[in-house]
């Protein structure tokens, strides 16, 4: 392979998804974002990861949040298997942070403590244009 090439091969991938603010969106977010993942060839065990830190997040800002909302995937250009998954919307849905409805907590609440678990780092950042949720997966 040529250093021309080999320099193409490596830099950082991204892909950008726009979220459709409706439940349905998870399953086809994540559907779209297991494509992309296998594309990556990262391994199975940061994929998997990946994909259930990204329902998390994407769920979080469907819920929650004023779209329109947005998902981004890159990855590391060094070749190394690090995935940073963001999720950008524009804000809460109701001016307290609170959740539009009451839900019940056995199976509800639990989202940001799985992506914390699973993330080698993750975060928060206020901005004029809303909120980003991150998180960077490494493998193993």
């Amino acid at each position: 392979m040529t250093a021309q090439l080999e320099a193409v091969v490596g830099e950082a991938v991204e892909h950008v998804c726009p979220l459709p603010h409706i439940p349905e969106a998870v399953s086809v977010v994540r559907r779209r974002v297991r494509t992309v993942l296998a594309g990556w060839h990262l391994t199975p065990g940061l994929a998997e990861d990946a994909l259930l830190v990204v329902s998390e997040l994407v769920t979080n800002a469907v819920v929650h949040a004023r779209p329109p909302a947005v998902l981004r995937l890159s990855r590391a250009a060094d070749g190394r298997n690090v995935l940073r998954i963001e999720v950008t919307d524009t804000g809460s849905a109701t001016p307290d942070g609170q959740p539009v409805a009451e839900r019940c907590a056995d199976e509800h609440g639990r989202g940001l403590g799985i992506v914390t678990a699973l993330a080698a780092e993750c975060g928060m950042r206020a901005h004029a244009g809303g909120t980003t949720r991150w998180a960077e997966l490494h493998a193993a």
